[in-house]
């Protein structure tokens, strides 16, 4: 018993050593990705730039704001599983929260021929009680994972419904090739995927992150695959204190 508590206690030890290295090295990222970011402002300043130097600016500029994203997420998701943080609620109103979320994307939809919809009912003035920044990037999280499994010329649907039991539902419908039910508890797990798509980035933390949050609201996260394609993924939140 002795020699099972120690080998225990080392093995809690190497845990405790890798996270915190992992969460050195992810906030020591953010000092280079500030320099790139420095980089790309004076290079965008410059005077009569050619389309194509526009273009491949603007691209290292989307990648690197990408890359900013991911490391708040992992040091939020850090945060949230040591303790040290929790989320900072204050009442939202939900439209606001929504068509905010929806108008970050709205650009990227139309690539893909894409149409966002929003389906709010008429009290869209009810509020939610939530930490805005972690839900905002939850929303973001999930709407940007619809974008990039839809086919295109496809629709995308943000719905809410107002509970009786003083909570919301909020749901991102899409017309993707959806999840397997084998899978569907699995991807809120760190470093895990669904289908994997050619051509798809695919690291495996935003929908962790996504279930993290929303738990530490005491609300809840589920995947159902639609009847006739595509997934819904849904969230569930309360409205008042």
């Amino acid at each position: 018993m002795l020699r099972i508590k120690h080998q225990y206690d080392n093995l809690q030890n190497l845990l405790q050593l890798r996270e915190d290295m992992v969460n050195m090295v992810v906030h020591d990222l953010r000092n280079p990705l500030t320099s790139i970011f420095l980089g790309l402002e004076n290079l965008s300043n410059i005077e009569h730039p050619r389309e194509k130097q526009k273009h491949k600016l603007a691209r290292m500029y989307s990648s690197a704001q990408t890359l900013q994203l991911l490391i708040d997420d992992l040091l939020t998701m850090a945060r949230l599983e040591s303790g040290k943080v929790s989320p900072n609620c204050t009442e939202a109103d939900i439209a606001e929260l929504i068509h905010s979320v929806v108008s970050n994307f709205k650009a990227i939809a139309a690539q893909k021929n894409q149409v966002l919809g929003i389906q709010i009912p008429q009290e869209s003035h009810k509020t939610v009680y939530v930490d805005v920044t972690m839900i905002h990037r939850v929303l973001d999280n999930l709407v940007s994972n619809a974008i990039k499994f839809s086919p295109e010329d496809s629709q995308i649907i943000v719905r809410v419904e107002f509970l009786p039991s003083n909570s919301c539902k909020i749901q991102v419908i899409d017309c993707g090739s959806g999840v397997p039910d084998e899978l569907q508890h699995k991807i809120f797990e760190k470093y895990q995927i669904g289908t994997s798509i050619p051509d798809v980035t695919q690291i495996g933390l935003g929908l962790a992150f996504c279930k993290m949050v929303v738990e530490a609201h005491q609300g809840e996260i589920c995947i159902k695959n639609n009847h006739s394609q595509g997934a819904t993924f849904e969230i569930t939140l309360a409205t008042s204190k």
